[in-house]
């Protein structure tokens, strides 16, 4: 198994919550959310992080935000996929950003529930 790029892992050496950026083989490359310096953690001391954690360390609380009716969201998430699945991992990051930012100021931050 491997995690996604973007995807919020916990660190089990730490407890902490971190968002995985990159993995080759069984090594794994993380960032604090929201951005920072990346470190590389062993595949054997990550999991997935729950709802509940997330919504904890403030990422994506429930209610907040919907993908589900905003108009960016799929066009982002698309550009990502597509770049994944070209292999282009200096674009991947991009988009990804891109993404995030906007979850982050449009449905966080704001408040945004569309």
């Amino acid at each position: 198994m491997a995690y996604r790029n973007g995807v919020f892992v916990v660190d089990t050496r730490e407890g902490r919550i971190v968002q995985v950026i990159d993995s080759v083989g069984k090594r794994v490359f993380v960032r604090a959310p929201g951005g920072g310096a990346e470190w590389e953690v062993p595949f054997s001391a990550l999991r997935l992080a729950t709802r509940e954690e997330r919504d904890e360390a403030g990422l994506w609380p429930t209610g907040t935000w919907s993908r589900s009716r905003c108009p960016e969201c799929p066009v982002l998430e698309r550009a990502w996929r597509e770049a994944a699945a070209g292999g282009d991992k200096m674009r991947e990051a991009t988009v990804l950003v891109a993404l995030r930012g906007h979850e982050r100021v449009v449905h966080m931050l704001l408040g945004v529930r569309a």
